[in-house]
């Protein structure tokens, strides 16, 4: 099928942030930003699960419960990732690379199953890892479905309100164009948020006096 023109940029821009993300994780070079490669390691089970302030929310093993605030563990299998139920606690927990990159890859998931699959899986579905390659991989598997269902839309499904019916967020009162920019800048933030926790990692493990947790 040949990809809408307007669609074409919000599919780059995808791909960029998705390489991206997957280098700065995996390694071995990352986009320093200005044109260089700069050499980084695969990302370890220390800085996934990473706790920098106390009350963090993270994915946890069911048999210990969930984390401060938190009142389940969403996802299935042997891990679920903390969250409660509406109203969310306020101020907003401060999440873990863990959590952030189990949040993003579900996100993908679901919405590529009700764009271009069954149109029925839900977050009790998503199997949440402890496991930081498996985690990863993951991510790149969630990427390529949501990309895959990307590419398979027209231009008439581009302005169908509801076309995608992912059943967390705006999506049955958006036009599919402005779902595919959201995934956009949900990828480009989360992105972001777990580019800086490696780096913020990286400093604290090199000071002595500063505790880095588990």
């Amino acid at each position: 099928m040949v990809i809408p023109p307007r669609l074409v940029p919000l599919v780059q821009q995808f791909d960029f942030a998705r390489e991206r993300l997957t280098n700065r994780m995996s390694g071995p070079v990352m986009d320093s930003g200005d044109g260089a490669d700069t050499k980084v390691g695969p990302m370890t089970r220390e800085e996934f699960l990473w706790e920098p302030v106390g009350g963090c929310w993270s994915v946890r093993r069911r048999t210990d419960g969930p984390g401060p605030r938190a009142t389940l563990l969403a996802g299935t299998g042997d891990w679920g990732r903390d969250a409660a139920s509406y109203p969310h606690p306020w101020p907003p927990p401060f999440t873990t690379i863990a959590w952030r990159l189990s949040h993003l890859s579900e996100m993908l998931t679901l919405r590529a199953d009700h764009t271009a699959g069954s149109r029925s899986r839900t977050r009790d579905d998503y199997r949440v890892s402890g496991d930081v390659e498996e985690a990863v991989a993951a991510f790149d598997t969630a990427a390529g479905a949501w990309r895959e269902a990307l590419l398979s839309v027209d231009d008439a499904a581009l302005d169908t309100v509801g076309y995608c019916t992912y059943p967390h967020g705006s999506d049955s009162e958006e036009p599919f164009i402005d779902i595919a920019w959201w995934v956009n800048q949900e990828l480009l933030h989360h992105g972001a948020e777990i580019a800086l926790l490696r780096d913020l990692h990286r400093e604290a493990s090199s000071q002595p006096q500063t505790a880095v947790g588990r």
